[in-house]
């Protein structure tokens, strides 16, 4: 790490981080987390934008979109329900999978924007 990413003197806000500290007592963030690492394989975030798109889709079509086996597909999809993320519904011998709620596509409308914002240089380096 460079040295211009860290504190020349060892100190903290004892105030602040007892709140802080009694905050994230509060939640449950390891959820938080293993929520962040589902998304976080490529193949997961592309169905995510895909069901964002559009409200449900087959199985196959998800595969398909993803340029993944199904078996593939459905093992990625099993990660995400786990997760609370997706849920299905069956029709015959069809599967349908959609966003659990609205709460999914904001997280991935939020994260591409952040992406869009990062790319035109809005940030400091």
């Amino acid at each position: 790490m460079e040295k211009n990413h860290v504190c020349d003197t060892y100190c903290y806000n004892e105030d602040k981080v007892r709140q802080l500290q009694t905050e994230l007592q509060k939640w449950n963030i390891a959820n938080v987390a293993l929520m962040f690492k589902a998304i976080a394989d490529e193949n997961r975030a592309k169905i995510i934008y895909a069901l964002c798109q559009e409200n449900e889709l087959c199985v196959c079509d998800i595969s398909n979109i993803i340029g993944a086996t199904v078996a593939t597909t459905s093992h990625h999809l099993r990660t995400l329900h786990k997760q609370g993320l997706v849920k299905y519904r069956k029709d015959g011998k069809l599967a349908f999978y959609s966003l659990d709620d609205e709460h999914v596509e904001q997280v991935m409308t939020i994260a591409l924007e952040h992406i869009k914002h990062k790319k035109e240089g809005s940030f400091n380096e």
